[in-house]
């Protein structure tokens, strides 16, 4: 019998990388890191994201990334943290892969997330900002009753044991609280990646939110970014308001 594949629905710098090194941490499940990426950069997009370079033999269709995702699910359960945006329309076409799934979906401000995302792509386009894909997503699994479970970034860092406790609870998992803390290092299926993930790969835990002034910093970056927040801002209070349901 395949077992489940708990899905984290993230966008770009929500700290779904910290999210995801907890739940490789556990031990207990096949872990994979965006692995519709691939899918995305290069065959959906002529745009490479900054930092990205290829894994050779790594699928690029959707077909072949859904398929090695499922035959994992076969040996043992299994984490997948990837974007919304990479593949939201494909997806919800996929009734057969999204029943296999538990959903959690995990936001940050659009402020911090647009500072924090144009400090490594200041090139990045209004669709990878990400928030309307995840919403999107929201609204198709909750008219068909399937739960969800949406999580703030910021909620995370001031109290990740609690925040994993009721993650972990929602999506059938046992309390692990030894996967809060981790050894420095760059995980293998990082490498490709690399340059985004250098703050968790130098920590040892979830980190507390920095003290910065993300709307100043904001202020200071081109108007096409005020642009691209506004046209997700919907998305994101939306979302959030979901989270005092969870």
């Amino acid at each position: 019998m395949t077992h489940k594949v708990h899905m984290l629905w993230a966008h770009p710098r929500s700290v779904s990388t910290a999210f995801e090194r907890v739940m490789r941490e556990r031990g207990d499940l096949t872990v994979f890191h965006e692995p519709f990426m691939h899918f995305y950069y290069l065959e959906r997009i002529t745009r490479l994201s900054a930092e990205f370079e290829a894994i050779p033999g790594h699928p690029t269709t959707y077909p072949d990334t859904r398929n090695m995702i499922l035959n994992a699910a076969e040996t043992q359960p299994v984490f997948v943290k990837d974007m919304a945006y990479y593949m939201a329309d494909k997806v919800l076409q996929d009734k057969d892969f999204m029943d296999h799934m538990t959903h959690v979906f995990l936001v940050r401000d659009p402020v911090e997330t647009a500072v924090s995302y144009a400090r490594i792509d200041p090139d990045f386009e209004e669709a990878e900002l990400g928030f309307n894909a995840q919403w999107a997503m929201v609204q198709h699994l909750t008219a068909r009753n399937v739960p969800v479970h949406v999580i703030r970034s910021d909620q995370l860092r001031r109290d990740p044991a609690t925040t994993m406790q009721a993650y972990w609870e929602f999506a059938g998992l046992s309390p692990n609280p030894g996967a809060l803390t981790w050894q420095q290092g760059t995980p293998k299926d990082w490498k490709y990646v690399e340059g985004w993930h250098k703050n968790v790969t130098a920590s040892t835990g979830i980190k507390a939110a920095p003290d910065r002034d993300y709307k100043a910093d904001f202020a200071a970056l081109p108007d096409r970014f005020r642009t691209m927040v506004d046209g997700h801002l919907e998305a994101y209070q939306s979302l959030v308001a979901l989270t005092e349901q969870t």
